[in-house]
């Protein structure tokens, strides 16, 4: 084709990078990577990529591979030339694609991990980072002063040449056919003066039998031009082979590649299902968390196969409580000729899918037992996440209890189960008592848990923001419902005290009257003043009514539009409380009453703000407070 044959949109154009890619690209070329061969790994997973989609494609238009050539990866040396290819004869690129795929950014959380990448302490975590982000290709750039790709989308009469030395723009001009791969895309790195260790065929070999033996697609070698291909890997799926056969190595290489993360899972799972369905699943459980773990699409990696051939890579295989697990599911029963929307309504894949959230579900318990220490850590990253699961999926709810884990006011530090919190029960105690909030710190110095410490109470310390939901709905554990500590009576006084511990004494005549003043004081603030028999150092605290959501949940609610009108809290007073005897004292000799209303109110917002919130009136607040400082230092 010539320039003069050239139509508008085939002319060559320069466009610059989004803003993102800019910024991405000059803190890879810039900054210290501890394993900068992670390139190529990034690179031959594209390939297979690439090679997967039009594997897929070609079952509805099987002309896409008429040719006949088996799918395969090439890696290729040229030291004269100081350039390393990977070519693949996948599916390719059209211009459209190059732009989009290429010169942006689509992935969510990008700021995100920008925002890492430039911290002080990106230089020890960078290695951690590339891939999680959809960032893969651009890696190429900590290598190649210029990387070039020439690419032919299968079944198009186009192909196209795209380059940029990595410095804010890229150029995509049209390739002759002639030029170009007969199908496919081949990227080539000009590797710039630090990097030509890896024109070293022993050590770019040694990279790709590493980092990429587990790839579902061969990668041949040529260690330079002119020379004979050497294969380097068969190509065999790994999910495919026996346990056995598979070396612990095998299998983190796979993940990494899978997930996009270079730690080593924490777990790894391969089973064949047989019986009414058929179909193999190989699943990680990550070692760290992965940085999209809280992204609203709240989407899992998982990939569908059926017989080898690539379905989709974000298959609905799992709920959005296991987004984090990383698997692939190859099925014998689902059709092949259907679009993978339909597969994915299809009876067989709702049944695959139950059985991989429950095998999913019994292995962590198993590893829960097994394995308490590392499943510790694997709790500290997913729990969260894990307790969605408690909220939104009921029939799994008992086996999701086995494996959760909580902080409680006797465990302070976490890892304490609800069967070891039962173990525990005081004598004539009947519930499973839990605080929930935003914060584990203030949750512990609640002062709504001081009676409970007084008896041996062990609460429920619930500080992530599923909890208030989850905690709400689920009839109980072990025959014990959940009570709420912030909610109702606190119903403990069968509950003997521990040795030393001092219980509230009864309310006086004094106090009864005094509580009454502050109830007509606080009128329209609370809906009842009570004497408390849940404190035994603070003054007072705020208890949710017996029924509706307690607290937390109700802030949360009222925090999303969800209620309208909040409701009225009770306001528990010590009787026995230093401050309130002498408050007692004054308003029964008829001494300055005004200060016992300003008491009142100052005991609300204290009330308040040891929760968590916010006084309603600030310069009312302080108004107060400044009138009680004068009378107690006139």
């Amino acid at each position: 084709m010539t320039a003069d044959a050239m139509t508008p949109t085939q002319e060559a154009t320069t466009q610059s990078f989004e803003a993102d890619v800019s910024r991405l690209l000059h803190m890879m070329v810039h900054s210290v990577y501890s394993d900068r061969e992670i390139f190529i790994r990034e690179l031959v997973s594209n390939a297979a990529d690439a090679c997967e989609k039009l594997r897929y494609e070609a079952i509805a238009k099987p002309e896409l591979i008429a040719d006949g050539a088996p799918f395969a990866i090439t890696v290729s040396l040229d030291k004269d030339a100081k350039t390393i290819t990977v070519a693949d004869n996948g599916v390719g690129m059209t211009r459209e694609d190059l732009t989009t795929l290429l010169g942006t950014i689509a992935r969510s959380g990008t700021k995100a991990f920008l925002d890492k990448l430039a911290a002080e302490d990106a230089k020890s975590e960078a290695q951690s980072l590339i891939g999680q982000f959809g960032i893969g290709f651009y890696s190429a750039f900590m290598v190649a002063d210029e990387v070039v790709v020439e690419t032919h989308r299968a079944g198009s009469e186009e192909a196209w040449r795209w380059s940029s030395d990595g410095k804010g723009t890229f150029t995509i001009a049209p390739l002759a056919l002639d030029a170009a791969p007969t199908r496919g895309t081949r990227v080539i790195l000009h590797l710039n003066a630090e990097s030509q260790e890896f024109l070293e065929s022993w050590k770019v070999e040694r990279i790709i039998r590493e980092h990429s033996g587990a790839v579902a697609v061969p990668v041949e070698f040529v260690a330079k031009p002119g020379e004979e291909a050497k294969r380097l890997t068969d190509g065999a799926a790994i999910w495919a082979k026996s346990k056995s056969d598979v070396t612990p190595e095998e299998y983190t290489e796979f993940y990494r590649g899978l997930s996009g993360q270079f730690d080593e899972p924490a777990l790894t799972v391969h089973w064949r299902a047989e019986g009414r369905h058929e179909y193999t699943v190989l699943a990680f459980i990550p070692g760290s968390r992965p940085f999209d773990l809280f992204d609203p699409s709240r989407k899992g990696r998982n990939k569908l196969y059926v017989r080898r051939v690539l379905i989709t890579e974000d298959a609905d295989i799992l709920p959005g409580w296991l987004r984090f697990v990383r698997l692939v599911v190859d099925s014998a029963d689902l059709p092949l000729n259907v679009s993978r929307e339909i597969i994915q309504k299809s009876e067989v894949f709702a049944a695959i899918r139950k059985g991989v959230t429950n095998r999913v579900v019994q292995e962590l318990g198993k590893f829960a037992e097994s394995e308490p220490e590392k499943f510790a850590k694997v709790w500290e990253d997913f729990g969260a996440v894990i307790k969605e699961g408690l909220y939104e999926d009921p029939e799994r709810r008992d086996g999701l209890f086995k494996i959760a884990r909580f902080a409680t006011t006797a465990h302070p530090e976490g890892g304490r189960t609800l069967a070891d919190y039962v173990a525990a029960f005081r004598e004539n105690q009947t519930a499973i008592y839990y605080l929930t909030g935003d914060d584990a710190k203030r949750l512990a110095a609640s002062p709504q848990l001081e009676g409970f410490r007084a008896r041996g109470v062990e609460v429920l310390l619930l500080s992530d923001a599923v909890d208030s939901f989850w905690v709400s709905t689920a009839a109980g554990f072990d025959g014990k419902p959940f009570k709420s500590v912030s909610q109702g009576a606190a119903d403990i006084k069968s509950i003997a005290l521990v040795e030393g511990a001092k219980a509230p004494a009864e309310a006086s005549g004094e106090v009864a009257t005094l509580l009454a003043f502050v109830k007509q004081t606080l009128e329209s603030e609370v809906e009842e003043v009570r004497a408390s028999d849940r404190l035994t150092d603070s003054v007072a605290c705020l208890i949710a009514p017996e029924f509706g959501p307690d607290r937390q949940l109700e802030k949360m609610l009222a925090a999303h539009g969800k209620m309208t009108e909040r409701t009225k809290p009770i306001l528990e007073v010590n009787p026995t409380h230093p401050l309130t005897v002498s408050l007692a004292a004054r308003l029964h000799a008829g001494q300055d009453k005004a200060l016992v209303e300003d008491a009142a109110h100052l005991m609300l917002d204290e009330a308040r703000l040891l929760e968590g919130g916010q006084v309603d009136d600030p310069p009312a607040f302080a108004a107060r407070m400044r009138r009680v400082l004068e009378k107690a230092l006139g």
